[in-house]
């Protein structure tokens, strides 16, 4: 079976290799452009492109799917089937219409909930325990095609949306092979969504980033960990900004930002407490909660915000 796999960032990663690594031909690949990265602003390949080129693999990087040029690459490379991981563009039909098994998508969500480019971060975002994976037909719509198979695991007390990320990327290749599997035999059995029951993961922003500790510590905690890679919670301590990258539920209680301990980062909220396990500095690099507060020397009252 001849399979075009189109993907971008790390996510996607695991699902290229799955396919590799089972007999089916990858024909070719789709990608984002390069795009400028860390401080010399070095034009980068998006770790999809790494691993095909790695392996041999024509990759196409196309800034538009509307103009013909994308579709007459994939007539040339006559694909059964076209599986679509984290692209980050969206299929037009005569695309969508092209391979005669259609196109695959492996989504990081229940589906119909988080539909949308931020369903890992925004799951932890609202407190969710559970979570997974969805492989859905494409449709036109955002996320809105009928689902093959879905897959679900637990959200750790302590996870952060990183940590979770990886663990739902190699969850997703698992099931990716099934859903592939089937395609090919023909036994899949899509169910359409319920859109009464669909909610939406939006892109993240950096509005969301700032903590306010006369919230439950438990909505604070979620937002540390929802943001742990970008953009990241923040806070100030003696007039610079603090950027919070994990963190853990404490018992206690006091006026909301208080710093409860002089040696641990434990601050008080508007209901129950936090500690701060992983900070940055404004201008310092990232280190534990104690380790910087061993730099510094609280007042006797001092407050976070």
């Amino acid at each position: 079976m001849k399979i075009v796999f189109m993907g971008t960032p790390d996510f996607a990663v695991p699902c290229l290799q799955a396919l590799l690594d089972h007999p089916y031909e990858v024909v070719g690949v789709f990608t984002q452009p390069d795009k400028p990265k860390g401080r010399g602003y070095q034009l980068t390949p998006p770790p999809v492109k790494e691993l095909a080129v790695s392996k041999g693999i024509p990759v196409s990087q196309p800034t538009t799917l509307r103009d013909g040029t994308a579709l007459e690459q994939l007539k040339i490379w006559k694909p059964d089937l076209i599986v679509v991981v984290a692209y980050g563009k969206f299929l037009p039909k005569e695309i969508l219409e092209l391979p005669r098994l259609g196109c695959i998508n492996v989504h990081a969500s229940l589906l119909p909930k988080y539909r949308g480019a931020g369903p890992i971060q925004w799951a932890i975002l609202n407190g969710e325990t559970v979570t997974g994976v969805t492989t859905m037909y494409m449709a036109e719509g955002m996320d809105t095609g009928a689902m093959l198979e879905r897959a679900s695991l637990e959200i750790g007390p302590d996870e952060t949306a990183d940590e979770l990320h990886d663990r739902l990327s190699v969850l997703g290749a698992k099931l990716l092979l099934s859903t592939v599997d089937k395609a090919e035999k023909g036994t899949l059995q899509p169910e359409k969504q319920d859109d009464s029951l669909a909610s939406y993961a939006p892109m993240l922003t950096k509005d969301l980033s700032h903590i306010d500790f006369s919230q439950p510590a438990q909505k604070i905690h979620n937002q540390i960990r929802g943001l742990s890679s970008w953009p990241a919670a923040y806070t100030s301590y003696q007039g610079k900004r603090l950027k919070v990258y994990k963190s853990c539920m404490r018992d206690g209680s006091g006026e909301p930002g208080l710093l409860m301990d002089p040696k641990r980062m434990i601050v008080a909220c508007g209901e129950g407490a936090i500690e701060l396990v992983e900070v940055q500095y404004e201008g310092s690099r990232k280190m534990s909660g104690e380790e910087f507060l061993r730099g510094k020397k609280p007042a006797e009252k001092e407050f976070l915000g």
